[in-house]
């Protein structure tokens, strides 16, 4: 089963050498059908331009930095697309 990591997590991508924070989960990718794991800015900057965010999937991260923000209502939430991806 997928777990979505929560909003305000910081990974490192494979490839990359600069590490992004997520902002977004179960994103669609705007004039496709593309859904991405997540959507995220650089970090530390933040979100510099709202056009331009790094869509990406679960697979392609190298390395966790930082687990985000954690309550109920965001467990909740990803315990739902959590159990949806099964």
């Amino acid at each position: 089963m997928k777990r979505f990591l929560p909003i305000g997590s910081v990974v490192l991508l494979k490839n990359s050498q600069k590490r992004i924070m997520i902002v977004g989960v179960k994103q669609k990718q705007v004039g496709t059908e593309k859904i991405w794991d997540y959507s995220a800015c650089l970090y530390p900057e933040g979100i510099i331009d709202p056009k331009k965010l790094y869509l990406f999937d679960a697979d392609q991260i190298e390395q966790l930095y930082f687990i985000g923000f954690q309550d109920g209502e965001g467990l909740s939430f990803l315990d739902h697309l959590n159990h949806s991806e099964e």
